[in-house]
């Protein structure tokens, strides 16, 4: 049995043209991630989508909405679990880590959205708690943030949190490195 799981974070309709919250790169992300999809059913590793839905304040995520649900480039196999979660870290108060555990993963593989973000305090978290984790970057995206009246373009922001990921809690690979 495989002690690899790959953790699909937040690829949801909001994130995508048309949503309440458009990430730079939303597509070729999504791309990217159901190349790793197929890869990870293929070798019959676990594969777990996350569902974020937000709180009545925020600005997307809305709980029953369409932007809520799974991007259709993306969806899970009736087999596979769906986590919903509530804040940007899938294990905080959430059955992930019970899932993982009772399954004998070891090793985790991330993709999704948003880079800075779910990504980033996943990632952080699942190191934390022992796992060896490896992140896809180009199946992760990220949108322009802004910081004390300057606008950081999303290429940057992503490169940012991959490069930090990279130096302590992850292995950062492209798609093409990882399916090779």
């Amino acid at each position: 049995m495989s002690t690899t799981a790959l953790i699909v974070v937040d690829i949801q309709n909001d994130y995508f043209p048309g949503g309440k919250w458009p990430l730079a790169g939303a597509d070729a992300a999504a791309d990217n991630a159901a190349k790793v999809i197929q890869a990870a059913r293929d070798a019959g590793d676990l594969v777990v989508f996350i569902r974020h839905e937000s709180g009545a304040a925020a600005p997307f995520f809305t709980p029953g909405s369409d932007g809520a649900k799974l991007h259709p480039k993306v969806l899970n196999l009736e087999s596979e679990t769906v986590v919903l979660k509530h804040f940007p870290n899938s294990f905080r108060e959430t059955g992930l880590q019970a899932l993982l555990k009772d399954k004998g993963i070891e090793n985790l593989v991330i993709i999704g959205s948003m880079s800075h973000m779910c990504i980033e305090a996943t990632t952080r978290a699942a190191a934390d708690l022992g796992y060896t984790v490896k992140v896809i970057h180009d199946a992760c995206a990220s949108r322009d943030l802004e910081f004390e009246g300057s606008v950081v373009p999303a290429a940057q922001v992503h490169a940012a949190f991959m490069s930090a990921l990279g130096f302590a809690y992850a292995e950062v690979l492209s798609t093409d490195t990882y399916l090779a």
